[in-house]
């Protein structure tokens, strides 16, 4: 790690409480800010997501009655969070992959 830390680009989402709780929120900006200083996460706090394409990956926060998920990219000079959910089952919902696709589809085109 070290030199400079990458911005974060939110293509959408917020994490804030509610509906984080304070510990959930505190944790997901840990977790990103770690992202940002260049340290590369694996389980159980990130997972790769080649389905929703290269270097995406996704920050499991586990709150108190529920799981959020936060869709993340790693590019060269930023970290691109492209959605942030509750994940109420075991697979990610088709929905949200295509949303995501979509939406980086979208940023790579206006950069």
């Amino acid at each position: 790690m070290g030199g400079a830390e990458k911005p974060l680009a939110w293509l959408r989402g917020e994490i804030k409480t509610p509906p984080f709780t304070k510990e959930a929120r505190m944790e997901a900006g840990i977790l990103l800010r770690r992202l940002q200083q260049g340290e590369r996460l694996g389980m159980p706090h990130s997972r790769s997501m080649p389905t929703i394409g290269p270097r995406c990956h996704e920050l499991r926060i586990r709150d108190e009655n529920q799981n959020w998920r936060i869709i993340y990219r790693i590019d060269v000079d930023a970290i691109v969070i492209v959605e942030v959910f509750s994940k109420r089952t075991g697979t990610t919902p088709k929905k949200v992959v295509n949303a995501c696709k979509a939406r980086l589809r979208s940023y790579d085109d206006s950069v």
